[in-house]
C-alpha cells in the first residue's frame, strides 16, 4: 500500500479538492493502541485499489490535524478510524473492528 503521510493541516484542503476526482481515505492511527495496531495491520494486508488515495495520520504526533479532520469533514473522532472523502464530503467513516478494505471499496464505488 502506498501511504501518503498526513502531517500538515494544509493537506486537508488538498484532500478535499482531490476528492472530486478520486476518493481519498484518511486512516487515523494510534501507534500505542493494540486495537489500532491490529486494524492497521489487517487493513494494510488487504488489496488496496489504485482508485483511492490513502493517507496515514499518526494521531499521537498530529492531534491538531486529527481534530481538524473531525471538524472539516463533520465526523466524530475515533481511534483507529477511517474517513472516506468523495466530492468534498465524508461519505463513510468507521472505527475499531469495523475497519475493512472491502467495505471502503464498496462505499467508494470503485
Amino acid at each position: 500500500m502506498n501511504w501518503i503521510n498526513l502531517n500538515d493541516i494544509d493537506q486537508l484542503a488538498s484532500i478535499r479538492e482531490a476528492s472530486f476526482n478520486k476518493p481519498q481515505l484518511i486512516f487515523k492511527h494510534s501507534t500505542t493502541c493494540s486495537i489500532s495496531k491490529m486494524a492497521f495491520s489487517r487493513f494494510e494486508r488487504a488489496e488496496a485499489p489504485d482508485a483511492i488515495d490513502f493517507y496515514y495520520l499518526d494521531l499521537l504526533n498530529y492531534r491538531n490535524i486529527s481534530a481538524a479532520v473531525a471538524e472539516t469533514f463533520q465526523v466524530h473522532h475515533e481511534s483507529p478510524q477511517v474517513v472516506l472523502i468523495k466530492n468534498g464530503e465524508c461519505i463513510y467513516d468507521e472505527s475499531h473492528y469495523g475497519i475493512m478494505m472491502d467495505e471502503v471499496v464498496e462505499q467508494a464505488g470503485v
